[in-house]
């Protein structure tokens, strides 16, 4: 009999049970069945089923002889569940990485309670994910286990059964069941809820549900079928009758009731028109019928549309409905010209200040597209200030950005009149990526090109191989680049990369990274102080994993399992994970920030910092290893999709025969080296060495200086590079500390 039973009823979903079916038996937690109801889908859903089962003898598949929709769906399922505890999962939804163990554990450490709650994210197709917007419900103090009258917040979560663990037999003492039509999950929902003796909750991201872009959902489906609604609440109000020691949840349900009935008559997607007052009136009557005695409504909020139900005034109902919608309609027509004639207002003003002359004392600043105050452009900034100070530096910041702002630091919000007048009148513009399209290089203007790193993956012109890896418009990319006067480089390699898909007329300055000179400059101290920063205890040994943006995946995946990871490596390591740029929130890094022993440093405001607080990096292919690699700490490369990679994006070497250090393409081959020394032996040090002196040729601590020297001050004689054998790099963490201890 295994722990856990999964039914997963479904239909018309041959697109994404694979998904869901990988993402099942892909977790690491193996006690488990899955209970597969073909729900008579005229698809090819149930041959996957099938095929799936041909292969996992935990999977056992059931075909239905006609539809029966999801709720008696999940019934015939249940009925066939031998688990302890039974989870439902839509078949168009997927469990997270680890998700099975870490409920698992969490029913063993509450005593196996009734309901065991869990948190769920929205995934949408383009990419996007959005947390759960009431997710602080499942966070806080309280004891583990408890009834809802102690949390009766719990209510105000979205009503569905798949954020949930039941205990099989405390459904069949309940008597629980599914009921036909739409809305399902209220009755069940709400009944297990207020039933229950013992409840836990597990703040952790376990289901993605997936939001269809074609309108999987049926309730947002304009139909007669969302009366069905109206039974669901009877059913939740006979039940509490049948259980007089339930009585006390009349009033939540009755609000429940009420709300989600003005929810299915605010929604323009629900009702037909000629339905809309028979719902009404319907809702009216409920209303009047369930209403508990005594029954204050509140004055603000839905107050008022409490009492046009209680007075069943459907005509001032929908006289109110009417009038938001006009003056929404007015206001969006408003924005809508407004923002027109900001756009054409803006032009004109560009232009405006296109014909004034340039302040030859002013430098425009931007990185990441804006997104703050980071990379080569913040180190230039620093040094430009040292040795220019009469230059005004101002930054060019994303509004949605401007909070990350460090103090004392002057800046412009991108699209502001402000902003469109630096951009035409500024001396020096500099970017590590590029400016809009709309951006005039003027005579006399001088564009410095940082870039944001060495490059192993194909860029520019040499995509155009690559099809899969981007859809830019190469013609506009190249008019970008004519607007540059310099193009920085770290190494004579990425020169000749740059030169050669960018071509252009700008002068290429081998100077070296600025953003790197922190690498060789910094002291014990400053290493001390970024590990005090991320609270990284004395003799913690912290490994600092940053994968790349993968074209392929909609989201950041971290590529591991990370709680094994960490629970492999044991109690002296920290795990610290950054997320690429590219990503926002993820339910991977929502589920790191909730762990002890891994650090989610994806927010961090400065890369370098991270780098001089690690003990060694676990990458892929991010361009994170060439400038960690000036510090000549260990580099562990982890490339389990190496073929995938390098066919999809294109690279420019081979980083399985060049590393900069040991290469793992298996977790288990990972682990094995990290709980080994062979990441820092001798093999690795001499794959290590030849690699610095391949990509950090000009890293040697003085990068910003000789570009401040030759794009601001105009000086044509470069700095002399320091030998490579006689360069320095920041001391490592155990070096730092030494230096405590000997004085």
């Amino acid at each position: 009999m295994p722990k856990i039973s999964l039914v997963v009823p479904a239909y018309k979903v041959q697109g994404y049970l694979t998904e869901c079916l990988d993402s099942i038996l892909g977790q690491d937690y193996t006690d488990f069945e899955v209970i597969a109801v073909d729900d008579c889908s005229p698809d090819g859903s149930g041959v996957i089923l099938d095929r799936y089962a041909e292969r996992d003898a935990r999977i056992h598949v059931i075909h239905l002889t006609e539809n029966v929709g999801l709720g008696r769906a999940r019934n015939v399922g249940l009925e066939k569940a031998q688990g302890d505890y039974v989870l439902f999962l839509d078949s168009d939804d997927t469990l997270s990485d680890g998700a099975l163990a870490a409920i698992a554990d969490r029913l063993a450490a509450t005593g196996d309670p009734d309901i065991l709650v869990y948190d769920y994210v929205r995934t949408y197709w383009d990419g996007r994910v959005r947390p759960n917007q009431r997710a602080d419900l499942l966070s806080g103090e309280g004891p583990d286990v408890f009834r809802l009258s102690d949390r009766p917040q719990l209510l105000d979560l979205l009503q569905i059964v798949w954020n949930k663990a039941y205990r099989r037999d405390f459904i069949t003492r309940t008597g629980l069941t599914f009921p036909p039509g739409y809305y399902e999950d209220a009755p069940w929902t709400f009944c297990s809820l207020i039933s229950a003796e013992r409840i836990a909750i597990l703040d952790r991201v376990c289901v993605l549900y997936r939001q269809r872009r074609e309108g999987g959902n049926i309730l947002k489906t304009v139909s007669r079928k969302h009366f069905d609604v109206f039974d669901q609440y009877r059913r939740v109000f006979d039940f509490i009758a049948a259980h007089e020691e339930l009585d006390q949840w009349r009033t939540p349900m009755f609000c429940k009731m009420v709300d989600h009935y003005l929810t299915v008559l605010e929604r323009p997607d629900r009702l037909p028109r000629n339905a809309r007052a028979e719902f009404f009136h319907r809702a009216a009557a409920d209303y009047r019928a369930h209403r508990p005695e005594g029954f204050q409504r509140l004055a603000g909020g839905r107050g008022h549309k409490y009492a046009m139900l209680e007075r069943d005034a459907y005509a001032a109902m929908a006289s109110a409905t009417a009038a938001v919608k006009f003056r929404r309609r007015v206001r969006a027509r408003a924005r809508s010209a407004v923002n027109r004639s900001k756009r054409s207002a803006m032009g004109v003003f560009y232009q405006s200040q296109l014909r004034l002359p340039l302040d030859e004392n002013l430098a425009l600043f931007s990185a990441y597209w804006s997104r703050g105050v980071s990379c080569n452009p913040a180190a230039v900034d620093a040094e430009l200030a040292r040795l220019a100070p009469h230059i005004r530096r101002v930054w060019a910041i994303r509004p949605d950005a401007v909070d990350q702002v460090p103090k004392g630091v002057e800046y412009v919000r991108v699209g502001s009149r402000k902003y469109w007048a630096a951009l035409a009148r500024a001396k020096y513009l500099v970017n590590n990526v590029n400016f809009p399209d709309a951006v005039v290089k003027r005579e006399g203007q001088i564009h410095l090109q940082t870039h944001h790193g060495t490059p192993l993956k194909t860029m520019g012109l040499d995509q155009q191989k690559y099809p899969a890896s981007t859809d830019m418009d190469f013609d506009k990319l190249l008019k970008r680049c004519d607007r540059w006067d310099f193009s920085l480089s770290s190494n004579a390699f990425s020169t000749a990369v740059w030169e050669r898909v960018y071509p252009s007329s700008y002068v290429s300055l081998e100077a070296g990274y600025p953003r790197n000179d922190v690498l060789v400059n910094a002291t014990a101290a400053d290493v001390r102080r970024a590990r005090a920063q991320l609270t990284l205890a004395t003799g913690t040994k912290a490994f600092l994993y940053m994968p790349t943006h993968r074209e392929y995946q909609p989201g950041f995946d971290p590529g591991l399992d990370l709680g094994r990871l960490a629970d492999e490596l044991g109690p002296d390591v920290t795990l610290m994970v950054r997320g690429h740029y590219f990503y926002g929130s993820s339910p991977h890094i929502a589920e790191l920030r909730r762990s002890e022993r891994i650090v989610d440093v994806s927010a961090h405001p400065r890369v370098e910092e991270l780098y001089l607080a690690a003990d060694a990096l676990i990458t892929d292919y991010s361009s994170a290893m060439f400038d960690y690699a000036v510090l000549d700490r260990p580099i562990i490369i982890y490339t389990p999709d190496w073929d995938i990679y390098s066919t999809v994006r294109g690279t420019y070497f081979n980083l399985l025969e060049e590393p900069p250090g040991m290469v793992a393409t298996s977790q288990a081959e990972l682990i094995r080296l990290l709980g080994s020394d062979e990441y820092d032996g001798p093999d690795a040090a001499e794959r290590r060495a030849a690699f610095r002196l391949r990509f950090c040729e000009f890293d040697d601590g003085r990068a910003a200086e000789r570009v401040v020297r030759r794009v601001f001050l105009g000086e044509e004689t470069p700095l002399p590079f320091v030998p490579f054998t006689e360069r320095s790099h920041a001391p490592t963490p155990d070096q730092a500390l030494e230096s405590v201890e000997r004085a």
